[in-house]
């Protein structure tokens, strides 16, 4: 199974949030994907050998100095009122809206999307913040978040 239906998803509940509603067009565009579709995109993108970002190995481009430029502040812009990405994070990723993106918390949860639903719904994301990594299919730029409320801004190398 490429896909796991959002309302069987066991994070989907953010997606549903009262608080940060998404229209059933975002809904429908926000795919889980199957553990083994995931684990796919995981070691194609992400880490051959790793299964989680708690475990990377040194050879793993996520720990790499050199793969990350910038580091910022996302929470700031969560807490906040107005929808919009971080300043940074919007003046770093250059995507066009259909851009396909991966959402990746370890090899066995990836969500896909398009570029312009996941800047509508980052914060419906964002309520798992340990560490998942944004990319996007066949483009370099890599965005990294973590729970202290600051995101990397980076390339995969």
């Amino acid at each position: 199974m490429k896909y796991i239906d959002l309302k069987d998803y066991k994070n989907g509940w953010v997606f549903r949030h009262q608080d940060l509603p998404l229209s059933d067009d975002d809904l429908a565009a926000i795919k889980p994907l199957g553990a083994q579709m995931a684990g796919d995109i995981w070691r194609t993108y992400i880490s051959a050998e790793a299964v989680g970002v708690e475990n990377f190995d040194k050879n793993d481009w996520p720990v790499k100095e050199s793969s990350w430029c910038e580091s910022a502040d996302w929470q700031t812009a969560w807490e906040g009122e107005d929808m919009d990405l971080p300043a940074e994070l919007q003046a770093f990723i250059d995507w066009q809206p259909e851009t396909l993106v991966y959402f990746c918390f370890d090899a066995e949860h990836v969500i896909e999307t398009r570029w312009a639903v996941f800047q509508r719904a980052w914060k419906n994301f964002l309520f798992f913040d340990d560490g998942p990594i944004l990319i996007g299919k066949k483009r370099p730029q890599a965005v990294q978040f973590f729970s202290d409320g600051r995101l990397k801004l980076g390339k995969r190398t």
